[in-house]
């Protein structure tokens, strides 16, 4: 029953990185809820490629091997509150961000706390969980209560452990100026974060909206969440297909989703003139670019990190309102004890993975 105290076992199952690629299911201390916090049973956790890259080699202020649970995308029920909490109670559905800031640096006191000068000092309130604090590859996680949504009851566990994505989404159109109503819209890439930014231009009233990839069955994912036209560069060429769509102008609007090193500058030639270009994916290196383009045509790139802004509660505004669905993106779920399997899906794309889902609780 909401409200109602439950009893927590003092151990749980955790996926605890002991050394580069290497996670192993350990029995820990579950974590106990401070004063602002409250402590959430994990009921789905969400593997993303930031897993993957800081699993490989280790994020800025990642804690030790041997010590540190990853995960950021999860979503659960709360089970228990501290001592200052009334804004939850138990039971309470909920989703979250990873990101809490320390909200005492001049960067959190304005709201860009994905953006906090005290990243990874624990002993001045910043948390990143997954990244700096432990996450979600767990069957319990620890939450302060600014990082923390509910959710209704018609949205399940495992989309709702998507919601994440659809924050950073949000955050990246925010960051832009948020107003594309009527603009011509292109997305680089048909990962995730691509497919859901097709999903947010076409329900905020993007005029059109082209989607870029090289495999035809993500590119059919696209379609689904609303893109106008797919092309696939191995058969097309996309700088041809854009500008035939744009009357030769460019497009409006340019989100990088890809991570591919051709990326940025393939957004660059794409965008009209005083195109804005938004960077979701990010390749592992330096990259050229021309950038004399950008200055001589009035082109602007922007850059997000996480879900700022609380666009997470935006986002679940989004799903309740059945204007945004993530249910398709979820197409794989494994117990705990299978995530070594989970993340070979994942990474390799097994039976056509988007998005590989966790279920720390699964009987």
């Amino acid at each position: 029953m909401e409200g109602m105290p439950l009893e927590i076992p003092a151990k749980m199952k955790a996926a605890v990185l002991m050394a580069p690629n290497k996670l192993e299911i350990k029995d820990v201390q579950i974590p106990s809820p401070g004063p602002h916090d409250v402590l959430i049973n994990v009921k789905a956790c969400a593997i993303c490629s930031s897993d993957v890259s800081l699993m490989h080699k280790p994020w800025p202020y990642q804690p030790p091997y041997g010590s540190f649970v990853p995960g950021h995308e999860y979503a659960g029920t709360v089970v228990a509150v501290g001592e200052t909490v009334d804004e939850f109670q138990t039971g309470d559905r909920v989703a979250v961000e990873a990101h809490l800031g320390c909200l005492r640096c001049r960067n959190c006191r304005l709201g860009n706390y994905t953006a906090c000068l005290n990243y990874g000092k624990p002993e001045k309130g910043h948390r990143a969980n997954g990244f700096t604090t432990n996450g979600g590859y767990a069957q319990y996680v620890v939450n302060h209560i600014n990082t923390v949504y509910k959710i209704p009851d018609r949205v399940e566990f495992e989309e709702a452990a998507l919601i994440t994505n659809l924050g950073c989404v949000l955050y990246g159109f925010e960051t832009i100026g948020g107003y594309v109503v009527g603009d011509q819209v292109v997305v680089i890439g048909p990962g995730p974060l691509g497919l859901i930014s097709v999903a947010v231009a076409k329900a905020l009233c993007a005029g059109n909206v082209v989607l870029t990839g090289t495999r035809d069955s993500r590119l059919e994912a696209g379609l689904a969440m609303g893109a106008d036209r797919v092309v696939n560069v191995n058969d097309e060429d996309p700088m041809t297909a854009v500008m035939d769509e744009t009357q030769g102008l460019g497009a409006d609007l340019i989100i990088e989703s890809s991570g591919n090193v051709n990326g940025p500058q393939t957004a660059i030639e794409m965008a009209k003139r005083m195109g804005k270009i938004l960077m979701l994916g990010f390749p592992d290196g330096s990259v050229t670019a021309n950038f004399s383009a950008l200055g001589k045509d009035n082109k602007s790139i922007y850059t997000v990190r996480g879900e700022g802004w609380a666009n997470v509660g935006r986002a679940i505004s989004l799903l309740e309102s059945g204007r945004i669905s993530l249910k398709s993106l979820a197409t794989h779920a494994f117990r705990l004890d299978e995530i070594e399997e989970a993340f070979k899906t994942f990474t390799q794309r097994i039976g056509g993975a988007i998005k590989v889902i966790i279920i720390p609780n699964a009987d």
